[in-house]
C-alpha cells in the first residue's frame, strides 16, 4: 500500500513538474523550384537549375515557451535555413542562421536577445513583393537587400515590439559592436511602427550600421548605411493591393574610376519602389503581380552615368493544394539602365547578366510548410 502511495505521488510529481516544462513547437519550410534563367555568366548563357527557397527560404526552426505567471512568459526560437536541392546549411558554419534568441514576454510586449531581424523584415512582409514573390526573387530588384525587406540578420542584438495598442505596434532595435572602449564600432540601430485597422494598414521603419573594422579611408564606428522603408496596403475585397518606397544611403561609398557600366550596389543612395497586387480569384487560387523600380545615385571620378536604374516585373500564380502545400509559378523580368544588371534570384549578382542585357527568368515550384 505504502509502495501504491509513494508511486502516484511521484507520478503527480513529474506530472506536475512536466506541465511546468517549456512547451516546444518544431516547425519549417521546404521550398524546391525548377528555375529557368535566360541570361547568366560572362557569356550570358542560359541557364536551367534545381533551385531552393525561391519563394519561402527552407528552414527548420524550433521556439517555445513557459509561463512564469502573473502573464509573463519566457519564450526562445532557434531556426535554421538550409538548400533544399542539396541538403547544405545556408550560412556555412552556422548552425542558427536565421534566428537564435531567448527572450521574455508579456503585456509589456516582447524583448528578445541574440541573433535576429529588425522591424524592416516585418515591412517586407507586409508590404512589398516579399510577400508574394519571395525574398529571394527580389533582392536584386531591392538593391541587393541593402533596404533589408528580405530580412538581413544582426548578431548580439537585443529587440523590443510592444503590444498591440488598438492596432498599433512599435519595435525598437540594438545591435552591440562588442568593441571594448569603442561604443559604436559594429554598432547597428533600428526603429519601427505599424498600424492596420480593417482593411487598411501603414508601416515605417528605420535602420542603421557602423562600420566594425577600419576600411581606408573610413574608420571602424562610421555610419555605414542608413536606410528606411515606408509602406501600406489595402485589402479591396479579394485584392490586396500594397506598395513601400524604400531608401537606402552609402556615406562611406567612395567615387568611381570606372568609366564603364557598374553595379547599382557601388552607389551612395538609391530609391526603391514596390508596387503589387494579390489577387485571390478564388479561396486556394491566388494571382499576383509587382513592379519593382531601383534608381541610384553614382559617384564618378571620370565621366560615366551617374543616374542607374533597374525594373522588374513579376507575374505569378499561386494555388494552394491544402492550408500547408502549395505549387507555383512566377515569371520576373529585370531591366538595367546604365549599371549591369543585377539579376533576379537570391543576392544580386549571383546569376546575373555580364552587362546590361534584360534577364527573364521563370519558377516553377513547390512549398511545404510544417
Amino acid at each position: 500500500m505504502k509502495k501504491t502511495v509513494f508511486a502516484l505521488a511521484a507520478l503527480g510529481l513529474i506530472g506536475a513538474n512536466a506541465q511546468a516544462q517549456t512547451n516546444v513547437t518544431i516547425y519549417g519550410v521546404v521550398d524546391a523550384s525548377l528555375t529557368y534563367t535566360s541570361k547568366v555568366g560572362p557569356k550570358n548563357n542560359s541557364r536551367f537549375s534545381v533551385d531552393s527557397g525561391d519563394l519561402s527560404t527552407s528552414r527548420i526552426g524550433f521556439k517555445g515557451s513557459e509561463d512564469l505567471g502573473g502573464g509573463l512568459k519566457a519564450i526562445f526560437q532557434l531556426e535554421n535555413g538550409f538548400n533544399a536541392d542539396d541538403g547544405s546549411l545556408a550560412t556555412a558554419n552556422t548552425l542558427f542562421d536565421r534566428k537564435s534568441v531567448v527572450g521574455l514576454s508579456g503585456s509589456f510586449g516582447t524583448v528578445t536577445i541574440g541573433r535576429q531581424t529588425d522591424y524592416l523584415e516585418d515591412i517586407g512582409n507586409k508590404y512589398t513583393s516579399v510577400q508574394t514573390f519571395g525574398g529571394n526573387g527580389v533582392k536584386g530588384g531591392h538593391f541587393n537587400n541593402l533596404d533589408r525587406i528580405s530580412g538581413t540578420r544582426t548578431s548580439n542584438s537585443i529587440r523590443y515590439d510592444s503590444a498591440n495598442y488598438s492596432g498599433f505596434n512599435g519595435s525598437l532595435f540594438y545591435g552591440f559592436g562588442e568593441a571594448a572602449g569603442r561604443r559604436t564600432v559594429g554598432e547597428a540601430f533600428g526603429l519601427g511602427a505599424n498600424y492596420a485597422n480593417g482593411p487598411f494598414g501603414i508601416g515605417l521603419a528605420y535602420f542603421e550600421t557602423k562600420l566594425a573594422v577600419d576600411a581606408p579611408p573610413a574608420s571602424a564606428g562610421d555610419t555605414d548605411l542608413k536606410t528606411f522603408t515606408l509602406g501600406a496596403s489595402y485589402q479591396a475585397g479579394p485584392a490586396k493591393i500594397y506598395g513601400a518606397w524604400s531608401q537606402t544611403k552609402r556615406p562611406l561609398a567612395t567615387a568611381l574610376a570606372a568609366t564603364g557600366l557598374v553595379n547599382i550596389t557601388t552607389a551612395t543612395k538609391a530609391n526603391i519602389f514596390d508596387l503589387g497586387v494579390d489577387y485571390a480569384l478564388s479561396g486556394n487560387l491566388h494571382l499576383l503581380a509587382s513592379v519593382i523600380y531601383d534608381r541610384a545615385d553614382i559617384s564618378r571620378k571620370t565621366l560615366g552615368p551617374t543616374k542607374g536604374k533597374t525594373t522588374q516585373l513579376n507575374l505569378g500564380v499561386d494555388y494552394y493544394l491544402s492550408k500547408r502545400t502549395d505549387v507555383y509559378a512566377m515569371y520576373s523580368n529585370q531591366r538595367a539602365n546604365d549599371v549591369i544588371n543585377p539579376g533576379v534570384i537570391n543576392g544580386a549578382y549571383s546569376n546575373s547578366p555580364a552587362d546590361d542585357s534584360s534577364q527573364n527568368v521563370l519558377r516553377v515550384g513547390l512549398r511545404h510548410k510544417f
